[in-house]
């Protein structure tokens, strides 16, 4: 009977595989931007985080927040990792933050050699990636502190990804743009020139979040939980394993640009925090800065755009203070 063992291991090991395989959730994760702000998404797939959690996970690309919000609007992706909700809440979609990676907009705005300060845009164009998306309201902001009136003294116009921005900078169809730290060292080799650095401004503003709707909590929430998990966890890892985050960061960003990849580290690591609370303060901020637009903005609380739950179900169960033990 011995010589018959090894096989019995396969195959009761082969079952288990196939029981594991029919268990997995299969869910579909949406993402943006190609930037250092959606690096945990591209780790928490391919180091196997979600797989870890109980999901199959999807990771599908859109071509920016308005397409991304649109897409969650509908249904498909249940969750995205995009950089606001804020307006689509106002809008009466059923939309909300579980979690933030940003409390900063951390953008740079370039421009076409010639231009050198925020002021020189007055009668230029700058080119955002969407409607309603990150870089858009970034510019709306950039705009407001500096006393330029959008489509009036700086036209704001939707030229795509960042690799399509950056070529209509350089093709002459948009004079500027604002670009992610991941990007900066593509524009500086393009010849652009780094106008101004958000982060000058101070500000505390809701930025990247996983954002999915209270349906989807409502109806599937243990899969919610394990998505939250795989992307806390992610957080963690990075710090603890920079080769295999580059390696991970170089397939999803299509380069093998040693400052690309050392930007969108070390930036990353800089900046996202370990407890990715959204934050109310900056959520109010955006309501502030759209209340001109939407008068229920003026009404709107911040809590109404997020569901904390999920996250401080985890704090409760000691979840961060396991990941602090198991990446140390």
């Amino acid at each position: 009977m011995k010589k018959f063992a090894p096989i019995a291991a396969v195959i009761v090991w082969a079952a288990c595989v196939r029981v594991d395989a029919q268990e997995l959730k299969k869910i579909k994760i949406g993402y943006p931007a190609v930037s250092y702000n959606q690096v945990h998404i591209w780790v928490a797939k391919d180091a196997g985080l979600f797989h870890k959690h109980g999901l199959d996970a999807e990771v599908v690309f859109f071509r920016g927040g308005q397409m991304a919000t649109q897409a969650l609007v509908a249904g498909d992706p249940p969750i995205v990792n995009i950089g606001t909700v804020v307006q689509a809440g106002l809008q009466g979609h059923d939309v909300v933050l579980i979690a933030s990676s940003e409390s900063a907009y951390n953008y740079s705005v370039v421009a076409r050699p010639g231009i050198a300060k925020v002021e020189q845009l007055k009668g230029k164009k700058l080119g955002v990636s969407g409607f309603g998306s990150a870089s858009h309201n970034a510019a709306l902001i950039l705009c407001k502190k500096f006393n330029l009136e959008p489509n009036k003294d700086v036209a704001v116009v939707v030229a795509g990804p960042t690799m399509e921005r950056l070529a209509a900078v350089d093709g002459g169809r948009i004079d500027a743009t604002i670009l992610t730290p991941s990007e900066l060292p593509r524009a500086r080799k393009q010849g652009l020139v780094e106008v101004f650095d958000m982060l000058d401004l101070g500000i505390e503003v809701q930025g990247n979040g996983f954002a999915t709707t209270r349906s989807f909590i409502r109806s599937q929430r243990d899969t919610v939980l394990a998505a939250l998990k795989a992307y806390v966890e992610a957080l963690y890892y990075i710090p603890r394993n920079r080769d295999e985050t580059r390696r991970i960061t170089a397939k999803y960003m299509r380069t093998t640009d040693a400052d690309v990849l050392d930007a969108t580290y070390d930036w990353f690591i800089k900046r996202v925090s370990k407890r990715p609370y959204p934050t109310l303060k900056g959520i109010q901020f955006l309501l502030d800065e759209v209340a001109g637009k939407m008068a229920n903005a003026k009404t709107a609380k911040p809590e109404q755009f997020v569901d904390l739950t999920l996250l401080q179900q985890l704090d409760k169960e000691g979840y961060f203070a396991e990941m602090g033990k198991r990446y140390p």
